[in-house]
């Protein structure tokens, strides 16, 4: 904790701090903001220079934090197939907003929790000292 409030960090670093997301996570939900179109997973594992099943893992991973969408794209005569898509950004920035916020609280009942339970430890060190 003390090393990322001490490093230079760019917007992207959120996807890593807040949720725990890898280089390769961060290339896909690139690829997929730099299109103009809803991609599979064989066009997002194309744009990174990667393997198809990397890819999936790596979607998989955007899927559960939010960053993405998927859509289900179904075939006239029968099947379908999977699209995903960027979140809208002011929906990412809300649940980050809402994750610092309940972070914050989370810190300040342990920070409430330690002097609770050290603020008797003054009175040893001023009998000791005096």
């Amino acid at each position: 904790m003390a090393e990322l409030l001490q490093q230079d960090m760019e917007c992207e670093g959120l996807l890593e701090c807040l949720h725990g997301l890898k280089q390769l996570d961060k290339e896909c939900f690139r690829a997929m903001v730099e299109s103009d179109e809803p991609l599979t997973i064989d066009e997002v594992a194309d744009r990174v220079d990667r393997e198809r099943s990397t890819a999936y893992r790596s979607i998989q991973r955007l899927l559960q934090s939010g960053f993405i969408q998927k859509e289900q794209i179904n075939y006239e005569q029968g099947g379908y197939y999977h699209v995903y898509y960027p979140t809208n950004p002011s929906q990412i920035t809300n649940e980050m907003q809402r994750m610092l916020n309940d972070w914050y609280a989370k810190m300040g009942q342990l920070i409430q929790e330690f002097e609770d339970k050290y603020e008797d430890a003054d009175d040893v060190w001023m009998a000791v000292e005096g």
